[in-house]
């Protein structure tokens, strides 16, 4: 058994997988001790020509093709094929610093039954990855720097390792969650009511290369307030509800805002050029998520 299966679901992403497969090459632990697990949802841009390229030099990285329906069905597909005491949890769009493996597999052996989520630094483009890469000033934070442990809201799968048998023991994801958002933070519930901690490792550092344009992410907060009625539906705890901003004042906010389209319009007007704006843009579109699912009959297994 190898020391580490790392797992990246990709579709269509070869543009920066170029970029993220060799910086999980070049690791301080050799490469006998890992692989890397390409979960490629039948990309047609050049994915498979390139990961048997690298292969021919690098066997310990394994191309593997599937009809995914989704990130959650392409995560599975790696950790059932995973030969990795640790499961580490990487994107097609997350570049690794070089001791990312080292740190996981470090923490791991002082403690047990434990998921370890990284600081996933964000970089808006590969000239941002390489200044907050050598300048750590610049990085800002993702928690306080003395936070330890963590609930399972901060469960993000682009930079976190689990047990493989902690996560084959609660069913892996649930593939239920095909549409965008949520399908990490069901399975960081799941492995936290079992019985597993989930501790926050600012030494192991990895930097999310996107700049997701203003009108791609009201698309995608919108999917994300469906997922959260689907995962409420699922655990309807009352933690679920209030973590996840499905209450009765965000709810009644949406419907004042709605009331008030010409004040929508400007906020939206102003996205670019205001954080505060934008926010509340995004915030109305994933309520309107939630509000769309709620509305929707739910569904029976």
């Amino acid at each position: 058994m190898l020391d580490c299966s790392v797992v990246i679901p990709t579709y269509n992403r070869l543009d920066m997988l170029r970029h993220v497969v060799p910086t999980l090459l070049a690791q301080t632990v050799d490469s006998s001790r890992y692989e890397l697990l390409i979960c490629d949802s039948q990309s047609t841009d050049g994915t498979a020509e390139y990961l048997a390229e690298v292969a021919r030099s690098a066997p310990n990285v394994r191309h593997l093709p599937g009809g995914y329906s989704g990130r959650a069905q392409a995560r599975n597909a790696g950790i059932a094929a995973a030969t990795g005491a640790l499961v580490l949890f990487n994107d097609a769009d997350i570049l690794a610093s070089p001791d990312l493996i080292a740190v996981h597999l470090e923490r791991h052996a002082r403690e047990r039954r434990i998921a370890v989520v990284g600081w996933e630094v964000q970089v808006r483009d590969l000239d941002d990855y390489a200044l907050k890469r050598d300048r750590a000033d610049l990085r800002g934070h993702l928690h306080p720097p003395g936070r330890k442990r963590l609930s399972w809201l901060y469960f993000l799968t682009g930079n976190a390792s689990v047990p493989a048998e902690d996560l084959r023991a609660v069913g892996g994801f649930d593939e239920s969650f095909t549409g965008y958002g949520h399908e990490d933070l069901e399975l960081g519930y799941r492995l936290e009511r079992s019985g597993v901690r989930i501790c926050y490792e600012p030494r192991a550092v990895s930097y999310h290369c996107q700049d997701v344009p203003h009108e791609d992410q009201k698309g995608k907060m919108m999917l994300a307030g469906r997922s959260t009625v689907r995962f409420y539906r699922k655990h309807p705890d009352l933690a679920v509800r209030l973590q996840l901003g499905m209450t009765p004042i965000s709810l009644g906010l949406h419907s004042l805002l709605g009331r008030m389209p010409g004040l929508l319009r400007a906020l939206d007007e102003r996205a670019d050029r205001s954080k505060l704006a934008r926010d509340i843009v995004q915030q109305y579109h994933y309520v309107s998520g939630i509000k769309d699912a709620l509305a929707q009959p739910e569904e029976r297994p």
